[in-house]
C-alpha cells in the first residue's frame, strides 16, 4: 500500500515555517536524523500523518565550519528532545532552544568528542563521575530521594529523581543513557542485507518489530516490492510478539501490587507463547524470521491454542480486577491526561489509554488488515493495564484471522537490486509498545552509510514523571510498570 510521499530541501528559514504548517496539519514529528556528509552536516525531519498515510521529509544543510541550526523546540517538545540528542552526537547547536542541556552525553563523557561523526576518534578515556546537577526543589519539608541507576532487580539502568513532601511527589525527573551502545554507528557500512541482527538488538523484546521496521526501510530505500501475502505472514509474527509482551505485563502489574497468584498465571502463559514462537519460527523471540525481501515461518500458529490462551488471559485479568485491593490500587494511580499525552507525543498503550487515537497498522498500513481499535479514557494505571488486555484479545483474533486465510507456502524471497544512487528508505511498524519508527540512507555502493532507530519509549519515557506528579512515593514502581518503556529502545 504506497503511501503519499513528498521530500523537500529547505532553507532554515523555510524549515521552521513548513515544520509549523505540517503540524499544524495534524501532522506529528516521527524523527530528526542528523547526517555527516563530508563537507556538511545535513539535518532530516521525517513528519508523519495517517489516515491515509503521508510522510514528508524535510532537509536542511548546516556548514560544518559553524554547525548551527534554528530550533524547532518552540513548536514540538519532541523536537527539542531530537535536538539535544543532535548536539550530543553530532556537535550541532541548536539555536534558540530553551533548555539546551546534555541529554544522552553524561557528565563524565569528553566536551568536544561526538562519536557520530564521520571523523570521530575511537573513545577516549572517560574520566571521572563529573558533574551533571538536577534542577533543585525547595521548600519547607522538601527532600529528595535517588533510585537508581543500579536497581535491586534485572532491569536496566536508569536514574529517577524524587522530590518529595511527606509521601506526596512534588516532581520526578529520570535520566537515561546510562548505557549508550552507539548502535546507529554499528550499522554504518554494512551490506543491506546484512544489518537485521542489530535491528533485532535495538529492544530484546521487540526483536521481529524493530526487525520489520528496518526490512522496510530497506525494501523502500531499494524499490522491492513485495507480495500481499508476504505483509501478512510478516504481520502475525508482530502479533505473536505482542501476545507474549502483554500477557507479561498483565502479570507484573498485578505483582506489584502484591496479586502474585495472576503474575504466577500471566508467567506460565508467556511461557506457552514463547513456545509457540519457537515452533513457528525456531526462536523464541522470533528472531531470524524476517530479511530484507524475505519472510520465513516453519509452521502457523494453532489457532484452537491461540484461542484457548486467550481465555486464559482474560480469565486471570477478570480474577486480577475482581480483587477490591488490585482495582483500588489501578484505579486513578498515576493518571496522564489526553492533553499532555498528545503533547508529549505518546504512542502505543500509553497514548490510548489516555484516549488517543494512534496505530501504525491503520495509519502506516502494508497490508489491509481487521485491526480492532482498543482505547481508554481515564490515562491511569487501570486504563493501560485494561488497555493490554482488550489489545491481547484483539491481537488474538487478528492473528487467528492471518492463520485461517492464509495461502500459499510460509517462505517468499524477493531478489534485492543494488542500487545505482545513494537511496533513503522509511519502515512503520506498529509493534507492541507503539509505533516503531527506521530509517536507512543506502548509496551506490550498496552500503548502510545511515540508520536512524525511534523507538515509542522514545517518546512515551517523559510522560512517566508526568504522570507521577501529586502522586505518592509507593505509586512510582506500579506506575513506571504501567508504562513499561525500553532502556534500551530508548538509549542506542
Amino acid at each position: 500500500m504506497r503511501p503519499q510521499w513528498q521530500r523537500h530541501r529547505l532553507s532554515q528559514d523555510r524549515l521552521a515555517e513548513t515544520a509549523e504548517d505540517l503540524l499544524g496539519k495534524g501532522f506529528r514529528l516521527g524523527l530528526v536524523a542528523a547526517h555527516d556528509d563530508g563537507a556538511a552536516f545535513r539535518v532530516v525531519y521525517l513528519f508523519l500523518a495517517g489516515w491515509p498515510d503521508r510522510r514528508v521529509e524535510l532537509e536542511c544543510v548546516v556548514p560544518k565550519g559553524d554547525p548551527a541550526i534554528r530550533s524547532l523546540a518552540y513548536l514540538s517538545f519532541a523536537a527539542g528532545r531530537f535536538e539535544r540528542e543532535m548536539a550530543d552526537l553530532y556537535g550541532v547547536r541548536c539555536v534558540g532552544h530553551p533548555k539546551a542541556r546534555r541529554l544522552v552525553r553524561h557528565a563524565h563523557w569528553p566536551e568536544d568528542w561526538y562519536p557520530m561523526r564521520g571523523d570521530a576518534p575511537p573513545a577516549p578515556e572517560f574520566d571521572g563521575a563529573g558533574r551533571f546537577p538536577f534542577v533543585t526543589v525547595e521548600g519547607p519539608g522538601v527532600y529528595e530521594i535517588p533510585v537508581g541507576p543500579v536497581h535491586a532487580g534485572l532491569i536496566e539502568p536508569g536514574h529517577f529523581r524524587f522530590w518529595v513532601a511527606g509521601e506526596t511527589v512534588l516532581r520526578l525527573k529520570a535520566r537515561l543513557w546510562f548505557v549508550h551502545r552507539g548502535l546507529e554507528k554499528l550499522f554504518e557500512g554494512r551490506p543491506p542485507g546484512g544489518a537485521v541482527d542489530l535491528a533485532e538488538r535495538v529492544s530484546g523484546d521487540t526483536s521481529i518489530a524493530h526487525a520489520l521496521a528496518h526490512c522496510l526501510a530497506i525494501e523502500d530505500a531499494l524499490g522491492i516490492e513485495l507480495p500481499d501475502e508476504m505483509h501478512r505472514l510478516r504481520a502475525l509474527l508482530v502479533e505473536l510478539e505482542r501476545l507474549y509482551n502483554h500477557a507479561a505485563d498483565l502479570g507484573a502489574l498485578a505483582n506489584d501490587v502484591g496479586f502474585g497468584i495472576a503474575h504466577a498465571h500471566a508467567q506460565r502463559i508467556r511461557e506457552q507463547l514463547l513456545r509457540l514462537n519457537a515452533v513457528v519460527t525456531g526462536n523464541r523471540l522470533l528472531r531470524g524470521a524476517i530479511r530484507p525481501g524475505a519472510v520465513a515461518v516453519q509452521a502457523l500458529p494453532d489457532v484452537t491454542a491461540l484461542r484457548r490462551i486467550a481465555s486464559d488471559v482474560a480469565e486471570v485479568a477478570e480474577l486480577t480486577l475482581q480483587n477490591t485491593v488490585v482495582y483500588d490500587r489501578f484505579a486513578g494511580t498515576a493518571v496522564l491526561q489526553q492533553d499532555d499525552a498528545h503533547a508529549l507525543g505518546c504512542l502505543g498503550y500509553v497514548a490510548r489509554a489516555s484516549g488517543m487515537r494512534t496505530d501504525a497498522r491503520l495509519e502506516h498500513p502494508t497490508t489491509a488488515l481487521p485491526v480492532t481499535e482498543v482505547e481508554a479514557a481515564a490515562g491511569d494505571v487501570l486504563a493501560r493495564y485494561t488497555v493490554r488486555r482488550d489489545e491481547f484479545a484483539a491481537s488474538t483474533e487478528l492473528a487467528c484471522h492471518l492463520i485461517e486465510s492464509h495461502s500459499g507456502p510460509t517462505a517468499h524471497a524477493e531478489s534485492a537490486p543494488v542500487p545505482h544512487a545513494s537511496r533513503s528508505g522509511i519502515g512503520i511498524v506498529e509493534g507492541w509498545r507503539g509505533t516503531i519508527v527506521h530509517r536507512v540512507e543506502i548509496d551506490a555502493a550498496n552500503r548502510i552509510t545511515r540508520a536512524k532507530i525511534v523507538d515509542p519509549s522514545w517518546f512515551n519515557w517523559p510522560a512517566l514523571p508526568v504522570a507521577m506528579a501529586d502522586t505518592i512515593v509507593p505509586d512510582f514502581p506500579l506506575a513506571n510498570k504501567s508504562f513499561n518503556q525500553s532502556y534500551a529502545g530508548n538509549d542506542l
